[in-house]
């Protein structure tokens, strides 16, 4: 007599999850073909697909670049980041007006226990502690950028702040579409560190704030890819002449010095992103931009040298 066998084939209705062996489904990924449950269906033009074969497909597509060969961005979130960064240093600088003075882009002054602060006039200033940037204090370079002048200081006012956000608005969107995050965020940061270095060189014994060299840093950046991809949603020559102008007429009474040096160091930045060669982009990018960088620590070492060996 024949032994019978009892063993069935499997069933699809108990075809189980692969992931979830304890759910039973009736779905299959189109890629792979292996049983997937409602928690892990990824819709697909065609069917569905399971987690690790979207995750394999998605390392396969090319992100897309901008133009100069950054990731190209749908919103421009540095922008965003670096404006919100700016309103709230402000409403602490609100809470807190001291920190002004202790972030601000002093070169070189005394201080006593008190706080207050002294310039260096060749007198005798024994238990006073020197400050500012020629005697280590190098992030206030950075760190003045992010401040602005209060409501009830100097002749601008909250004019200042506002005056500077929005051209970080109106052309930082364009210029971050253009070059694409990190490219426009060293761009930035480039042309602030600029605008500082300059008034260092020039005005060590006086202190400023503003973000207003990295604004001019990124006009001076929209003039130069505007003109190389001959493309000008704003007007680039009227805007250069105003804020040139206002350089000018303005040289009194603001930080002429961080401009030109924002202007200048933006500049030659947006050149070094725009007129890059295709073949190897990106390395020539970054040289440039560590170059400039380079650059203006030297300048710094230097001239924090030549205070320090001053009688």
């Amino acid at each position: 007599m024949d032994t019978l066998n009892t063993e069935q084939p499997p069933s699809e209705a108990n075809t189980t999850c692969f992931r979830h062996p304890r759910r039973e489904t009736y779905v299959r990924c189109t890629r792979c073909d292996r049983s997937i449950c409602p928690d892990c269906m990824r819709e697909a033009p065609v069917g569905f697909r399971c987690p690790e074969c979207v995750r394999d497909e998605n390392r396969t597509i090319r992100q897309s670049r901008t133009v100069f060969g950054g990731r190209a961005v749908s919103q421009p979130v540095v922008t965003y980041v670096l404006i919100a960064l700016n309103v709230l240093v402000y409403l602490v600088e609100l809470v807190r007006p001291s920190i002004v003075d202790q972030f601000d882009n002093l070169g070189t002054g005394l201080v006593d226990d008190s706080g207050r602060y002294f310039l260096d006039d060749g007198g005798s200033y024994d238990g006073y502690q020197y400050v500012g940037i020629a005697h280590g204090e190098w992030y206030r370079l950075i760190t003045s950028v992010f401040l602005h002048t209060l409501p009830t200081q100097g002749f601008f006012g909250i004019t200042h702040i506002l005056f500077n956000m929005y051209w970080l608005w109106l052309l930082g969107r364009i210029l971050e579409e253009r070059l694409g995050m990190a490219r426009f965020l060293a761009v930035y940061l480039l042309a602030a560190l600029g605008g500082s270095v300059l008034f260092f060189l020039i005005a060590p014994t006086e202190g400023a704030i503003g973000a207003s060299g990295a604004t001019y840093g990124l006009a001076a950046c929209y003039y130069v890819v505007s003109r190389r991809l001959r493309y000008e949603p704003l007007d680039r020559t009227r805007m250069i002449i105003w804020l040139t102008v206002w350089m000018v007429v303005s040289a009194g009474f603001t930080a002429w010095q961080g401009h030109l040096g924002g202007l200048l160091v933006g500049g030659a930045a947006a050149v070094g992103m725009a007129y890059a060669p295709q073949q190897r982009r990106g390395l020539v990018q970054a040289a440039v931009a560590v170059a400039l960088l380079a650059l203006l620590v030297a300048v710094v070492m230097l001239k924090a040298l030549s205070i320090g060996a001053a009688p």
